[in-house]
C-alpha cells in the first residue's frame, strides 16, 4: 500500500513539473510566425517590400527575407536596409548603400545613406511595406524610427503598412526615464517618449500611428504565446544580435543602464571588450572605492564588482582601466535608468576634479538622454532621488496614453 501511495505520488509529482516546465519553455511565435502559419494569403496579389535585418527570423531562425521570397503566394520586390543593413554588414553610423541582394536578386534600398526614410521612388513599384526588426526596448537605437519614418512615406503615397510584432527583451512593463524633450528629438530619440517604453515594437508602431499622427494604414501581426512579465531570455527564442555589440538579449538591460554614458566616450562602458555595457571603467577610477559606493546604494537587481581590464579596440584600445562590473542579480528587479543616474552621481561625487561631461559629445549624450537637464543636474551635484523625482510627472502621463496601446 505505502508502494502504491509512492508511485502515485511520483507520477502526480512529475506531472506537476512536466506541465511546469511546459508552460515556462513553450516558445513565442514572433510576428513572421503568425503571418505565414495562420494568415498565409494575407498578402496575395500584392507587391511587397521588407525592412529587415539579420534579426528579422522566425522562431527557426530562418530568415524573413527568404521566406518571403521562396513563399509561392507571396511577390517580394523591395528591401530596405536600417543602420547595419538588411545582412548585418555594415558598421554602426556609417552609411548603408543601395544594391542588390546576391541572394534573392532584390534590389535593396538604403535608409540609413543620402535618406533615412523611403522616397516615392522607392515605393513606386510597392503595395505593401512590412517591418521585421527585432528591438532593444530602449529609445536611443534607430531601428524603431527608421519604422516611423517609413510608416510616414507608406501614409503620403497610401500604402499599406505591416508590423510583424516581435518581444520587447525588456519586458513589458518596465518604463522608466526622462520623456524626450523634443528639443532634443533626433535619429536616436525622434518622439517624447521616455527611455524605457514598455512596448513591444508593434504596440509602439501603434502608438506613433496615432499620437504623432502619421495616419498610416497599418496592421500589426501579433505575437503568441507572449506576456508582458517576459524578458528576452524566457520566450523560448534564440537572440539573433540586432547590432554588433548586442550580443545577448540580455545586453538590451545593460545597454539601457549604460547607454547614454557610453555616448560621452570620457567613461567606458565595455564597448571594446568582451562585455559591452557590462562594465564602467577609466584609468582614474579606484575600481574598490567606486564598488563600494555604488554597493552601498543598495540599488534594486543589481550588484558591482571591482574589476581591472583592457579593451581591445575602440576608444580606449590597449589601455589598463578599472571600475566595476554591472551584475544583474534580478531581472525583475533590475531599474536601469534609476542604476544610470545613479552611476554618473557616484562618479561625480568621487571624482570631481574629472570633465566627464566637457567633450564633443555632449550633445550625442543630452539627445541619447532626451534632454540636458540630467547632465546639468548631475554636475551640479543633486542626489539620484532628486533628478528621478522631476521626470516622475512626464512619466505617468505617458502611462496613460501607452494604456490605449497595449495588445497583450
Amino acid at each position: 500500500m505505502k508502494n502504491r501511495f509512492f508511485l502515485i505520488a511520483i507520477v502526480l509529482i512529475s506531472l506537476f513539473f512536466s506541465i511546469a516546465c511546459d508552460g515556462r519553455v513553450k516558445t513565442v511565435k514572433p510576428g513572421i510566425d503568425v503571418l505565414l502559419d495562420e494568415q498565409p494569403g494575407f498578402l496575395k496579389g500584392k507587391r511587397v517590400g521588407l525592412i529587415t535585418n539579420p534579426s528579422g527570423v522566425n522562431s527557426q531562425m530562418e530568415s524573413t527575407v527568404d521566406l518571403l521570397y521562396n513563399h509561392p503566394d507571396i511577390n517580394l520586390v523591395a528591401l530596405f536596409g536600417p543602420e547595419h543593413g538588411v545582412r548585418g554588414d555594415v558598421t554602426g553610423g556609417y552609411k548603408v548603400d543601395d544594391f542588390v541582394d546576391p541572394k534573392t536578386n532584390v534590389p535593396v534600398y538604403s535608409l540609413y545613406g543620402k535618406t533615412r526614410k523611403p522616397t516615392p521612388e522607392m515605393l513606386e513599384n510597392v503595395d505593401v511595406l512590412i517591418y521585421d526588426i527585432q528591438d532593444i526596448g530602449s529609445r536611443a537605437y534607430t531601428y524603431i524610427y527608421t519604422m516611423a519614418l517609413s510608416m510616414k512615406a507608406a501614409a503620403e503615397k497610401g500604402k499599406e503598412f505591416i508590423v510583424l510584432d516581435r518581444p520587447n527583451p525588456l519586458g513589458g512593463n518596465l518604463v522608466e526615464g526622462p520623456v524626450l524633450d523634443t528639443a532634443f528629438s533626433s535619429f536616436i530619440g525622434l518622439y517624447p517618449i521616455p527611455f524605457v517604453y514598455g512596448l513591444t515594437v508593434g504596440e509602439l508602431a501603434q502608438l506613433f500611428n496615432t499620437e504623432f499622427d502619421i495616419n498610416v494604414d497599418l496592421t500589426v501581426i501579433p505575437l503568441k504565446n507572449w506576456n508582458r512579465n517576459m524578458t528576452g531570455d524566457e520566450t523560448g527564442l534564440e537572440w539573433v544580435i540586432t547590432s554588433p555589440h548586442i550580443p545577448h538579449s540580455k545586453t538590451a538591460l545593460f545597454c539601457a543602464a549604460t547607454g547614454c554614458i557610453g555616448e560621452l566616450h570620457t567613461i567606458d562602458v565595455g564597448i571594446g571588450y568582451t562585455l559591452p555595457f557590462e562594465l564602467i571603467g577609466e584609468e582614474w577610477i579606484d575600481a574598490e572605492k567606486l564598488s563600494e559606493e555604488l554597493n552601498s546604494y543598495q540599488l534594486p537587481g543589481v550588484y558591482f564588482r571591482p574589476m581591472h581590464y583592457k579593451p581591445y579596440y575602440f576608444t580606449r584600445e590597449e589601455t589598463q582601466l578599472q571600475g566595476v562590473q554591472i551584475h544583474i542579480i534580478d531581472v525583475a528587479e533590475f531599474r536601469p535608468m534609476v542604476t544610470q543616474i545613479n552611476i554618473l552621481c557616484a562618479i561625480r561625487k568621487l571624482y570631481p576634479e574629472q570633465p566627464i561631461f566637457e567633450t564633443k559629445r555632449t550633445s550625442s549624450f543630452d539627445k541619447a538622454m532626451g534632454t540636458d537637464k540630467i547632465r546639468k543636474e548631475v554636475w551640479d551635484g543633486k542626489s539620484p532621488v532628486e533628478i528621478i523625482a522631476e521626470w516622475q510627472d512626464d512619466l505617468d502621463a505617458f502611462m496613460k496614453i501607452r494604456e490605449k496601446y497595449l495588445i497583450y
